[in-house]
């Protein structure tokens, strides 16, 4: 079966999960508070009190969703799980909202997931004609419908139905009485497990910035192929295939993430900053004035490039921080306005100098190149463009929704063609190997525990239903740069 072509560049969702507090579902708004930057066109919350289910979710923000105190009042329990979304499998329906909440004769379970599942086109067409209806046209829906058809246990059912699924994943199922964190077998999209410091409880989420927001305490990473079982026994780890080579998407590093996370036991702060500080070595810029970040993912590189560099970080670029992240706006005409919208050039700061812009990636290059025309109008004399990553040429198919290259300009133009048509003086990237030195995790495998799926074509969990996808993308992308 062919797979949709999923044209909006997006990430993946944030998931946030608490056990063991009376206080759940408060905990759960916090939380996803911080995750807020993973998802904005969605969130959610459901919470058991050990024999009940109740679920709260709606399109918009955490903060719109759950803007009346009474809403989280109503969702009573010790146990739950929470979601924001983007959505990188289905549109942005109601029907696609999580948590996804299903009702049963022998229980209840709750099910909020972050990644995309390659091969789920082809399940989905094997489940439909053995019966199965599906109320979204999310994959998450996939993980369900396939433990219903095992035998056994619950954990028994859910180890067997996982085993089927590739891709990058993270889910947290909640049944009445235990909830689950499940990790993909490359950890392609990791969790992290807390620990409650004042109530004894366990917490799981997407980022460990969240657990600092609710004061729980880092346990453990939860590596690729592992469930987390949470219950009234308390905290078991269990494998529910054979250990793979972890492939941490790089762009969780790169953007996805908080500078305040932890990642692998890495801060992405101090990852950013290291690329910067690669980037200039590898790409200098002689005669320059000073260094400017683009807010705010790319903060981190540009002091790092300018420490190493020798020049003055300058704030030369303000965002506006009540307009959302362009970079995972759904339809490029928001994502356009958003650009105007939400940065401003410091005349005073970039007027008649010679500019280093750093920024994280250059993915349509829409942002790029306005961002040149706003500090040039505001007097740059000149801006070189340097990206603290690799050239962006390959579609992902692990939870950033870009399964072709036709939005991708790097696919398109070579690096000259590029820099002339974003009216920049230069323009400069980090190397692939500077990339996976700067992260430095040092891992078994060809990229040091990273998934370079977009720099590289490098797809540690495989294509699945998008093989074909691939093959016509790069197809495309050889004509154009043959021609």
């Amino acid at each position: 079966m062919k797979a949709q072509v999923v044209n909006n560049l997006g990430e993946e969702c944030g998931v946030f999960g608490v056990y063991g507090s009376p206080d759940a579902s408060s905990l759960i708004y916090y939380g996803l508070h911080a995750l807020q930057h993973r998802g904005q066109e969605g969130a959610g919350i459901a919470v058991s009190d050990g024999e009940t289910i109740r679920v709260k979710k709606a399109k918009g923000l955490v903060s719109e969703v759950f803007d009346d105190p009474i809403r989280l009042v109503k969702l009573s329990g010790s146990c739950g799980i929470g979601h924001v979304r983007y959505s990188t499998s289905g549109n942005n329906w109601s029907c696609n909202l999580q948590p996804f909440v299903f009702h049963m004769h022998n229980g209840n379970i709750a099910l909020a997931h972050n990644g995309n599942l390659v091969n789920s086109p082809d399940l989905k067409v094997e489940l439909e004609r053995q019966g199965s209806l599906f109320n979204s046209n999310s994959d998450s829906e996939v993980l369900m419908h396939l433990i219903m058809r095992e035998q056994g246990s619950f954990y028994e059912r859910l180890c067997a139905a996982l085993q089927r699924l590739r891709g990058g994943f993270s889910y947290l199922i909640m049944n009445d009485d235990t909830m689950y964190g499940i990790v993909d077998p490359h950890c392609l999209r990791p969790l992290v497990i807390g620990k409650m410091k004042t109530r004894g409880g366990w917490v799981i989420s997407s980022e460990s910035c969240a657990l600092d927001l609710i004061g729980a305490e880092f346990y453990r990473d939860l590596r690729g192929g592992e469930i987390a079982i949470i219950n009234e026994d308390g905290l078991k780890i269990e494998r529910y295939c054979p250990p793979a080579d972890t492939c941490v998407a790089a762009m969780e590093y790169i953007y996805f993430a908080r500078p305040d996370s932890n990642i692998l036991g890495k801060n992405v702060h101090a990852v950013r900053k290291q690329c910067g500080m690669t980037l200039a070595h590898e790409q200098p810029t002689p005669g320059a004035d000073i260094v400017i970040g683009v807010p705010n993912s790319s903060l981190s590189a540009a002091s790092g490039y300018a420490e190493a560099a020798h020049l003055p970080y300058e704030m030369g670029l303000v965002k506006n921080q009540y307009v959302t992240r362009t970079f995972i706006q759904p339809k490029q005409s928001l994502r356009e306005k958003g650009v105007l919208m939400k940065l401003s050039a410091v005349k005073g700061i970039v007027e008649g100098k010679s500019v280093v812009m750093v920024d994280d990636s250059i993915v349509r290059g829409t942002t790029s190149r306005r961002i040149v025309k706003l500090l040039k109008d505001a007097g740059a004399r000149e801006v070189h463009v340097r990206i603290a990553s690799p050239e962006f040429i390959f579609p992902s198919f692990y939870g950033i929704d870009v399964s072709n290259s036709a939005e991708l300009i790097s696919a398109h133009m070579n690096v000259e063609e590029l820099r002339d048509h974003l009216g920049a003086d230069s323009l400069g990237y980090l190397s692939i190997p500077g990339l996976v030195a700067s992260v430095g995790l040092d891992l078994p495998g060809k990229y040091g525990g990273l998934c370079m799926d977009s720099f590289a074509g490098h797809y540690p969990a495989g294509l699945g239903s998008y093989k074909q996808e691939y093959l016509e993308t790069q197809t495309e992308i050889q004509k154009n740069f043959s021609a």
